[in-house]
């Protein structure tokens, strides 16, 4: 969604007191300062209104400025004003194949192709159709492209932008082989030494085969060779913050903003910060954009998502402030560009608000959303029942997550499991499975062995079989001297030491001396407990 309008190319803006020309018009287009070359379009329009190529080429800027509606209404001027050019048809086609009706394309390619003075001569004509084949992004035909190329060149071989395409279509076809694509650029370069646009195209190739330092080269190649050329500064800021290299990143940018300072540019900038995950900087940005007037649900969703991501700020004032973005992107954004993430967060917004309940409701939207990241989602729905201890919903998320593998939770996840199926459903059989995986995995997680003993226990309530005493004994040898005199362990170190002592008291393998050491460990703890002053008044504890 675009803030930026159709502009009503009638007016004349007086205000240019410089002479422009489509040459200027057109540079500006490529260095994306869409705005002041829309209002250069609009000035030439105003003085000579029959150039049916200022119509197409202004048309042109909508569409690189992603605004296909306002470039579509431009055409359609141009048609009217000289319906027998043939380039506002070509632009007409373009429109009509974004929006994937490729037979009324075709028919508005074939009636340019008979507007040209010699049929299939007029190269512009068939480099224009070529990038409706390349460049939109479904229903390519890269072959028909690359015929059209050849014969552009053919017509015109010393025009660059021949070659530029030629390798932009080759790129598009055989992507596991960027040599023909490089080759064509190479060729537009010869053709024009001090244009960047080959060289950046060339870094591109590299960046999107994952030679990230390759790109970055020839990213600063292009800078060197044209300083104005803003793309080749963004595009390296970007790469720059792909590789975490945010100083450079922001150095990039300052020099594409010094070019390029709209509205639209400091967008680019906020978004790249947020791909970059430097949040609390893309909020400030996000914010200035939105008071220059410009608003879309994506600029939302990033809000939404940097003010729970940024902890510089007071964080539940962020919280709230993320809260009402997203209230702010639910009604902006049209259904089927909802995704996962944006019920994730907004979950975990209300969560950090203390909504658990409503927190849940949208985290399993996000769940049913993307079931393939179900799991990191049911997670964190099961924490948010266990803390209000409704353990069989706890239960029933975690064990979505698990999904019969105890490998998909983590040790903290599993141990919570254990303890919901204890104190829920009182499941001890489940409980005691819980904890012995986790012993497994953590042996030296001492709340994992105390567990295990505990669930083992309630399955031996007469102590018939004693099969809990290692899992106490671990339990006991995990906690320093200093751990077992915490008020928190107090409770457990009192049943698992009286518990050992006691086996080796009542067991068939009656042990004096050891009975007397776990015996002691319970006097150290509580030496008023009963129990404790019952055996070392017997004659095993004398």
């Amino acid at each position: 969604m675009k803030t930026y309008k159709f502009i009503a190319f009638s007016i004349l803006f007086s205000s240019l007191s410089y002479s422009q020309t489509l040459e200027d018009a057109r540079k500006k287009t490529e260095n994306e300062r869409f705005e002041v070359a829309g209002k250069e379009f609009a000035t030439l329009i105003a003085k000579e209104p029959t150039r049916a190529d200022y119509y197409f080429y202004a048309g042109e800027n909508y569409l690189e400025h992603g605004d296909l509606d306002s470039a579509n209404m431009i055409w359609k001027k141009g048609v009217s004003i000289a319906p027998l050019a043939p380039l506002n048809y070509i632009g007409l086609a373009k429109y009509l194949w974004f929006q994937g009706d490729t037979t009324a394309a075709n028919i508005q390619i074939t009636y340019a192709s008979t507007l040209t003075k010699k049929k299939d001569k007029d190269p512009e004509v068939l480099r224009q159709i070529a990038t409706i084949y390349i460049k939109t992004p479904k229903f390519k035909k890269l072959d028909a492209a690359i015929v059209l190329l050849n014969k552009a060149m053919a017509l015109e071989p010393k025009n660059p932008e021949s070659f530029l395409l030629l390798g932009d279509a080759l790129q598009e076809k055989t992507p596991e082989n960027g040599s023909p694509a490089i080759k064509n650029y190479n060729l537009a370069l010869e053709l024009n030494p001090k244009s960047p646009k080959a060289i950046v195209r060339t870094a591109k190739l590299y960046q999107r085969s994952g030679a990230d330092s390759l790109a970055n080269s020839k990213y600063i190649q292009a800078q060197v060779l044209d300083p104005t050329y803003a793309p080749a500064f963004r595009e390296n800021a970007e790469l720059n913050m792909k590789f975490n290299q945010s100083k450079r990143a922001i150095e990039n940018w300052k020099k594409y903003l010094a070019l390029n300072n709209s509205t639209e540019a400091r967008y680019k900038y906020a978004t790249s910060l947020f791909s970059g995950k430097k949040y609390c900087e893309a909020i400030n940005e996000l914010i200035q954009v939105q008071a220059n007037g410009m608003e879309n649900f994506y600029i939302e969703r990033m809000l939404t998502y940097s003010y729970y991501e940024c902890t510089e700020n007071d964080l539940q004032a962020s919280y709230k402030k993320g809260l009402k973005a997203s209230d702010v992107f639910f009604s902006l954004v049209p259904a089927d560009k909802i995704v996962a993430s944006d019920y994730k967060f907004k979950g975990y917004l209300l969560s950090k608000t203390g909504n658990d309940s409503l927190a849940i409701i949208e985290l399993e939207n996000a769940a049913k959303a993307d079931p393939k990241k179900g799991g990191e989602l049911y997670g964190e729905i099961a924490k948010m029942h266990v803390k209000t201890k409704q353990y069989v919903k706890a239960i029933d998320a975690y064990e979505k997550k698990r999904a019969g593998s105890f490998a998909n939770l983590t040790v903290i996840e599993t141990s919570e499991l254990a303890r919901a199926y204890f104190y829920g459903p009182k499941n001890y059989v489940m409980a005691d499975s819980c904890y012995a995986n986790l012993t497994v995995r953590s042996t030296d997680y001492a709340p994992g062995f105390l567990g295990l003993g505990r669930s083992i226990c309630r399955q031996d309530l007469k102590n018939e079989k004693w099969l809990a005493k290692d899992a106490f004994v671990r339990y006991l040898e995990l906690l320093t001297p200093e751990d077992k005199m915490l008020p928190a362990n107090k409770a457990a170190v009192m049943e698992a030491a009286k518990y050992v002592g006691g086996y080796y008291v009542l067991s068939p393998e009656k042990d004096k001396a050891k009975a007397k050491s776990y015996w002691e460990i319970a006097r150290t703890v509580d030496p008023a407990d009963a129990q404790v002053k019952a055996f070392f008044a017997s004659p095993g504890g004398k």
